[in-house]
């Protein structure tokens, strides 16, 4: 489609541990493949350590791909880093990290952190760089006042908020969020969320939205991708992810989402996933298989017949 900003294709992506004969490759994405509308926000959900955090640190290349190809806006960016696709990414992408301690130099000030990425961007008028960072701030709902202070001196919720600034003070067109709320109280959570929603509508932003929280992903996306060991094993539009999950694996997510409701929670249903139990890829091998609508599934032949006899 003519409206695709990034385009996923067979990444993959493998950790190396020691060498020699103990060496150990470990592949944490395995021929992923997906893409990213413009103005859209792709939830990439799944459980801790299966390779969604590295997916996005892939895409814009803090890790180097081992195979595949990622393009954004027709522009191959999985490619040799040259110069000039140093400085494209820079002006096109940005990343939120999870952690909002770890992730702000200490012995930087507010200003500083946030105008980092002008002053990469050749902004090097001082008085300049202020404006642009002090009408951030105030965008994320800081102050003046906290630009000349160190990150030690805010509470989590606002140095995520700091976070967010740094990476929209350079305008990008589309930000990797990578569990932004997830280190966050649950009364904050709603706030950043909602600060990331109204961002995007008033800046047109395309956002990959990385998480485990089921609920939030439901809430904040458009279209949601689901991750086991790896591989991507479902996709679909928020909605028909939740009303009509097809891989085990999905089902077993949603019935670990608790009710708020304690007489409905009490009689809530876990679904358990064994791949060994629930698949049986002796014979057929699986693959990732349109379902219509938008709703892809990685299945055998004749799960995926089975799956189109439920959605009728």
């Amino acid at each position: 489609m003519s409206d695709v900003l990034l385009h996923v294709e067979h990444l993959s992506h493998s950790f190396v541990n020691g060498h020699g004969s103990r060496k150990q490759v470990i592949k944490a994405v395995d021929d992923v493949s997906f893409d990213v509308h413009a103005a859209e926000t792709f939830g990439l959900v799944g459980e801790s350590g299966c390779g969604k955090t590295t997916t996005g640190r892939t895409i814009i290349r803090l890790y180097e791909p081992s195979a595949g190809k990622v393009t954004f806006d027709g522009r191959e960016i999985s490619g040799p880093m040259t110069r000039d696709l140093r400085k494209y990414l820079s002006n096109n992408l940005a990343m939120i990290f999870q952690d909002p301690i770890e992730s702000l130099n200490p012995r930087m000030t507010i200003e500083e952190i946030v105008g980092e990425g002008l002053k990469l961007r050749g902004v090097t008028n001082k008085s300049e760089r202020h404006v642009q960072v002090v009408e951030m701030l105030h965008r994320v709902g800081l102050t003046e006042e906290h630009a000349s202070r160190y990150p030690h001196e805010f509470s989590g919720g606002q140095r995520q908020r700091i976070g967010i600034a740094r990476a929209m003070i350079v305008h990008p067109r589309m930000i990797i969020a990578d569990e932004p709320v997830s280190a966050l109280d649950v009364s904050i959570q709603a706030q950043v969320i909602n600060l990331l929603n109204d961002l995007k509508q008033e800046m047109g932003l395309t956002i990959l939205f990385i998480a485990h929280n089921l609920s939030v992903v439901k809430y904040f996306s458009d279209r949601i991708g689901v991750m086991y060991y790896g591989k991507l094993v479902e996709v679909a539009n928020s909605d028909d992810l939740y009303l009509h999950p097809m891989h085990p694996y999905t089902r077993a997510l949603l019935s670990a989402i608790p009710e708020p409701n304690p007489l409905t929670e009490r009689h809530r249903v876990r679904i358990d996933y064994d791949p060994e139990r629930d698949h049986d890829y002796s014979k057929e091998k699986p693959e990732m298989r349109d379902l219509g609508n938008g709703h892809s599934l990685y299945c055998s032949e004749t799960e995926y017949e089975k799956a189109l006899k439920e959605l009728d």
